[in-house]
C-alpha cells in the first residue's frame, strides 16, 4: 500500500489517497474541495483508478469535492446510514453554517455497519462506528497496516467539537473508549485535520479522554 495524504478545501480537511500499484487501484477516504486536482496527477504516477471514496462523516468539509471525484472517476460512494441527511441534503449543514458552500447532495452505493470487513483496491478494513462529533461519524481501521482512519472523533491532543447538528459530547468520549482506546497501543492514527497519532499517546495523554 501506499498512502497519501492530501490536507485541501478551505480548513485543510485531511483526505487520504491509499494506492495498490500492483492491483492498478486506489481507495480514497474523504474528499474535501478541490481535491480532485491533487488526486488525479497521484493516481496517473501510481498507474492506478479510483474505484471506491469512503467518507468518514457528513460534514461539508469532508463532502465538498465528493461529486467532483465520482464525476471524474464513477468511484463507488460509501459512508454511514446515520449521516444519510447530511450526504443526501447538504442544505441542512449550509443552513447550520449560515453561507454557501457549494455543496453538491451524492448518491451513496454503500452504507457501512458496525463491525463490517470491507475491502477495496485489495486493501481491507474494519469500519467502526464512532458517533458524537456527528451522528454517522466512523473510523477505517487496517489491521494489517496498524493504522485507523477516524474522521473527526479524536485528533492529537483534542477531539472533535459536538456543537453541530447530531453532536454529543458525553456520546463521543464513549464512542473514543470503545471504539478508538480498543485498537492495539501501536495503532497509527489517521485524523480529519491535524497530525498522525498514536491509540497509545492520545490513552496517556489526551486532555479531554483519557484510556
Amino acid at each position: 500500500m501506499q498512502l497519501d495524504v492530501i490536507p485541501a478545501g478551505p480548513i485543510d480537511t485531511n483526505a487520504y489517497l491509499l494506492s495498490s500499484p500492483d492491483r492498478g487501484e486506489a481507495l480514497l477516504i474523504d474528499a474535501p474541495g478541490q481535491v480532485w486536482p491533487e488526486v488525479k496527477p497521484l493516481l496517473a504516477q501510481r498507474g492506478c483508478r479510483l474505484v471506491e471514496l469512503w467518507i468518514t462523516h457528513g460534514h461539508w468539509d469532508h463532502m465538498q469535492g465528493v461529486a467532483e471525484v465520482v464525476r471524474a472517476t464513477d468511484a463507488k460512494v460509501l459512508a454511514h446510514a446515520d449521516d444519510r441527511a447530511l450526504i443526501e441534503t447538504p442544505e441542512i449543514m449550509e443552513r447550520f453554517m449560515g453561507e454557501r458552500l457549494g455543496l453538491e447532495g451524492v448518491r451513496v452505493d454503500h452504507w457501512f455497519s458496525q463491525g463490517e470487513i470491507r475491502s477495496a483496491a485489495g486493501l481491507a478494513a474494519e469500519v467502526r462506528h464512532v458517533p458524537g462529533h456527528c451522528p454517522g461519524n466512523v473510523l477505517f481501521y487496517f489491521q494489517a497496516f496498524g493504522a485507523a482512519f477516524v474522521g473527526d472523533a479524536i485528533f492529537r491532543g483534542s477531539i472533535g467539537r459536538t456543537d453541530f447538528p447530531g453532536g454529543d459530547h458525553a456520546v463521543l468520549l464513549r464512542s473514543i473508549r470503545e471504539q478508538i482506546y480498543t485498537l492495539p497501543p501501536a495503532t497509527k492514527i489517521f485524523p480529519g485535520h491535524g497530525p498522525a497519532t498514536t491509540v497509545a499517546e492520545e490513552r496517556a495523554g489526551n486532555p479531554y479522554v483519557r484510556g
